[in-house]
């Protein structure tokens, strides 16, 4: 008969391993110090989302219980002219701001990069400025400018034009709001369309001069296609902002004595926040307010889309 072996119990029972390993003890340590980033966010960034859209769907004041209506409040917005106007306002005053905004903060972040710019330390600080200075101030000083009696409609008058109403014309209205937006936020962009250029090797523009390429040839089969990056940030970061647009016109037309419910700058922002702490509809507030986010996002994927067409591939040809 074969000798049979029997196992010990210390061979049996395998030693246990400790819970608190060196590794789980590092992911604690981790995640306790990126909780609190997620801990402010999930209360001030994820609960507001997520309880604007449980709002959208019911009827409320702020001080009497909640009513479900379903998607009343989406199908009163929507047949509300006013809304669409100012969605036509947002969209308008976005591209009016925006487009010759990016222009010149590209112009001035190439003149910043030059060579040739003896102070260029201290430009960056006084086109940077507008971007620190108060919102508030900033609409109180160009409601003076763009009044009826204002700087702007003296210097027309001087070329023998005729005066424009900033603070009552359709388009008046749009034209000031604009310019305070480009004056603002076109500093902020030059400094990162300056930041993109100053990443950009010196080598490849010197083999560049050596080719014979111009200055307009280097801007734009050298510049501009190693700049998309921050072309792609800096336009999707201005079209969020523009269709958030809300001091601006509301301080401005507030200034004028028009009020900021005149259709001709009212814009997504200033219709909910009319809906919700002018009228005490805090449904249709927050049903507006979720349009507004879907049409950010559109705009934001539309401008992603855009942006990698306009910047694809063009490589694939034969040496």
């Amino acid at each position: 008969m074969a000798d049979t072996v029997t196992a010990t119990p210390a061979q049996q029972i395998p030693p246990k391993r400790p819970y608190w390993t060196e590794r789980r003890r590092s992911q604690l340590t981790a995640y306790t110090f990126i909780s609190p980033f997620f801990l402010l966010f999930a209360i001030f960034g994820l609960y507001p989302i997520l309880f604007t859209i449980y709002l959208s769907f019911f009827k409320w004041d702020a001080l009497g219980p909640m009513k479900y209506v379903g998607f009343k409040n989406y199908e009163l917005i929507t047949g509300d002219p006013t809304f669409w106007i100012s969605f036509s306002n947002t969209l308008i005053m976005a591209l009016m701001g925006t487009v010759p905004q990016l222009i010149l903060a590209l112009f001035v972040a190439v003149m910043l990069n030059s060579a040739m710019n003896r102070f260029k330390n201290t430009f960056r600080i006084f086109y940077f400025m507008p971007n620190i200075t108060s919102i508030v101030a900033v609409t109180l000083v160009f409601s003076t400018m763009f009044g009826n009696n204002g700087m702007v409609n003296w210097i027309l008058n001087s070329f023998g034009l005729d005066s424009v109403p900033f603070n009552s014309g359709w388009w008046g209205v749009k034209i000031a709001i604009s310019t305070m937006v480009m004056w603002r936020w076109m500093g902020y962009n030059a400094i990162i369309f300056l930041s993109g250029l100053q990443s950009i090797p010196t080598d490849i523009y010197e083999a560049a001069r050596i080719d014979g390429a111009t200055r307009g040839q280097q801007l734009i089969y050298i510049t501009l296609p190693l700049l998309r990056p921050f072309i792609l940030f800096v336009t999707l970061v201005s079209t969020i902002g523009a269709l958030q647009l809300f001091t601006e016109p509301y301080v401005f037309l507030g200034q004028s004595g028009t009020g900021s419910t005149r259709q001709e700058g009212v814009t997504m922002v200033t219709y909910l926040y009319n809906e919700a702490f002018k009228n005490g509809f805090f449904g249709t507030a927050a049903a507006t307010a979720v349009l507004l986010l879907f049409a950010t996002i559109l705009f934001s994927l539309l401008n992603m889309m855009l942006s990698s067409r306009m910047g694809g591939d063009t490589g694939g040809g034969k040496a």
